[in-house]
């Protein structure tokens, strides 16, 4: 699942990345709100965490301008802000829920997936053929047997099933996987692909990752 960041602190920014991602979440990052604002329009979300103090527009005007614009991805807003007053004002423009800092990381992540359970724009479950993603537990399954996935290797293979039948260039999976862009001589894609095909497809019929040369990687049902 993709999670929009919108957080001006980089210390702050960066210990919310790599939490989310250990729970297999693909996290943007805009450190003020106008940046914020185009990726929200931009892309879709699963969930969107703002901060309220922030450069350019702060959270509150940013919350409502993507209630304006019709989005309707869960956001939480997160931020120093205790008052009850702050509170009431988020969430009557449109948050859906209100955790201020310092804050229990677990219950973060308690809260995000049951804003992301509620969500009715979020499909709980991905799949093809055989192969089947529960999101919401985070467990996924080839036929009867339950995969043991590393967290990267979740969020790659849902990026995969969200884009099944479609070819995906490494930077691309760069890009929306590991959220960054590593030098382009780096094989950390193939090594994650490699080590997802052998949980995947190796003891499975029929296979359903498949390497395009020269191109990249598609997850799909090879015609007979």
């Amino acid at each position: 699942m993709k999670v929009l960041l919108v957080e001006d602190d980089p210390d702050i920014a960066t210990f919310m990345r790599h939490g989310l991602e250990e729970e297999s979440y693909t996290v943007d990052i805009a450190n003020n709100g106008l940046n914020g604002l185009a990726l929200a329009n931009a892309e879709h979300y699963d969930l969107i965490i703002l901060d309220i103090m922030l450069p350019g527009i702060n959270g509150m005007e940013l919350c409502k301008r993507i209630r304006d614009e019709g989005i309707k991805t869960p956001i939480l807003m997160l931020t120093g802000l205790d008052a009850t007053e702050n509170k009431v004002e988020a969430l009557e423009i449109g948050a859906d829920d209100y955790v201020t800092k310092p804050f229990s990381f677990p219950e973060m992540i308690a809260r995000i997936k049951a804003l992301i359970r509620r969500s009715s724009d979020s499909g709980s479950e991905l799949s093809l053929a055989d192969l089947r993603m529960d999101l919401l537990s985070r467990r996924a399954f080839r036929g009867d047997k339950e995969l043991s996935l590393t967290a990267k290797e979740f969020a790659l293979l849902e990026f995969f099933l969200r884009h099944k039948d479609k070819v995906l260039s490494r930077t691309h999976i760069l890009e929306k996987v590991w959220g960054y862009t590593f030098e382009q001589s780096t094989n950390v894609v193939d090594v994650h692909i490699k080590s997802l095909r052998d949980k995947v497809d190796k003891d499975f019929h029929p296979k359903l990752i498949h390497t395009i040369r020269g191109t990249g990687y598609v997850l799909k049902i090879e015609e007979s």
